[in-house]
């Protein structure tokens, strides 16, 4: 009887075994190194997108003698980078270290990229142009202005997404309301600033622009992802209250759908704090990033839809504290999420990068890219991105006051 109850406890172990879940893997980690750049003269305002075919297009800003600027790009295929190449150059530009060129590709091949050009002498007198490139930008076709109500106010803070094969959708903050107002404060002049969409085809005509929203956030940057339901655009709102929190609005069946906050924040601010947010998408999977410092507490925060923005789950805080500078970066690859942030102490400037999983409920690895020996406003705000496994970031730093450009990539470590 002994041995036959020895011989039950025994396939009980065993069967208990058979069916017991294996232990967890531990994270695969990213070992960081440099990328090396195509770009030698002094240059800031970088600008870094994946386009259709996989490539990750490069641009920047080069700051000539008597103030002439160069707009300039270059193409990287996973293995070497193209020779950069000029997209147009000028001595009328508004060159801004928040309001930056961008640069766009659309699945026919063609490119399109957008700068600031001055339209009076009042400091914040500026519009948005845009040009395309049908041939890998070898040429590019003189430029038109996007928004066209000729007030001499501010409009920028782009954000450009495919439209359609061949051409882009458009977004933009636009001052025309505010009466030439001092910037950060137009209320006192004239009416707020507005946020205003529209689509650009392959003769660079322009349709189908509105105004999205009458009352935003004067000088936060504004960017869009691509969801399988749409363009999803997201930007910091601004209410009667001087509520500045963030929102989204996504293009469903030509229709803008109503904005709506990823979390209600209440930050109370009575400027701008010139600190937008950052979306990546996936499918119906949308991820967005901000700052914030509501209660007088910075922090950078993550949400995540799996509605294509209709709704978000309650943030994840990255990081907090008063060394927190923001800026964020976020993008998706895999099963991945990369949230990108600058800090700056006593130490000086430093830029962060975290992984977490898809479903924002585990951070994966947690990395400091780069210690800056520019303070400020001087060095921008870095670009990520994350393709083919690999994570991709480019930012600017000040030495001796000259502005260089540097990249990293984080890639598997074997």
């Amino acid at each position: 009887m002994r041995h036959c109850l020895l011989l039950l406890l025994l396939f009980l172990v065993a069967c208990d075994g058979d069916t017991a879940a294996p232990a967890p893997s531990a994270p695969v980690a990213y070992g960081l190194s440099e990328w090396k750049l195509p770009v030698h003269a002094k240059a800031a305002q970088p600008d870094l997108v994946v386009a259709a075919d996989g490539r990750l297009l490069l641009s920047w800003i080069e700051t000539e003698r008597g103030n002439a600027h160069a707009l300039m790009f270059a193409a990287y295929d996973g293995t070497a980078w193209s020779a950069p190449r000029e997209i147009a150059r000028g001595g009328d530009w508004f060159v801004n270290w928040a309001d930056t060129p961008h640069l766009a590709a659309t699945a026919d091949g063609t490119l399109w990229a957008h700068w600031l050009r001055q339209s009076a002498k009042a400091a914040y007198a500026y519009d948005v142009v845009l040009s395309r490139s049908a041939d890998g930008g070898n040429t590019w076709s003189a430029p038109i202005k996007v928004n066209d109500d000729g007030t001499p106010t501010e409009h920028g803070f782009v954000s450009l997404w495919p439209q359609s094969r061949d051409s882009i959708g458009i977004a933009w903050l636009d001052g025309r309301n505010t009466a030439g107002g001092g910037h950060g404060g137009h209320e006192a002049h004239g009416g707020a600033m507005t946020l205003r969409v529209a689509n650009i085809g392959t003769g660079l005509e322009k349709s189908a622009e509105s105004e999205l929203d009458p009352r935003t956030c004067d000088c936060c940057q504004t960017d869009a992802a691509m969801t399988s339901r749409g363009p999803l655009l997201v930007y910091r709102d601004r209410d009667g209250d001087e509520i500045r929190d963030i929102v989204t609005a996504r293009l469903d069946d030509g229709a803008w759908a109503l904005p709506r906050k990823v979390h209600d924040d209440r930050w109370k601010m009575p400027a701008c704090p010139v600190n937008g947010p950052a979306v990546a998408a996936k499918g119906t999977q949308a991820w967005v990033a901000w700052y914030t410092a509501a209660g007088d507490l910075p922090k950078v925060r993550v949400a995540r839809s799996q509605d294509a923005g209709d709704s978000f789950s309650a943030p994840v805080d990255l990081d907090s504290g008063l060394e927190v500078q923001g800026r964020v970066g976020v993008t998706a690859d895999g099963d991945a999420v990369w949230v990108s942030w600058s800090r700056e102490g006593a130490d000086g400037q430093s830029l962060w990068l975290a992984r977490y999983d898809a479903g924002l409920g585990k951070e994966l690895q947690r990395i400091r890219v780069a210690t800056l020996q520019g303070r400020g406003r001087a060095t921008g705000f870095a670009q990520l991105v994350a393709h083919g496994g690999t994570a991709y970031l480019v930012w600017t730093d000040v030495v001796d006051g000259k502005p260089a450009l540097h990249g990293a990539r984080l890639t598997r470590k074997v």
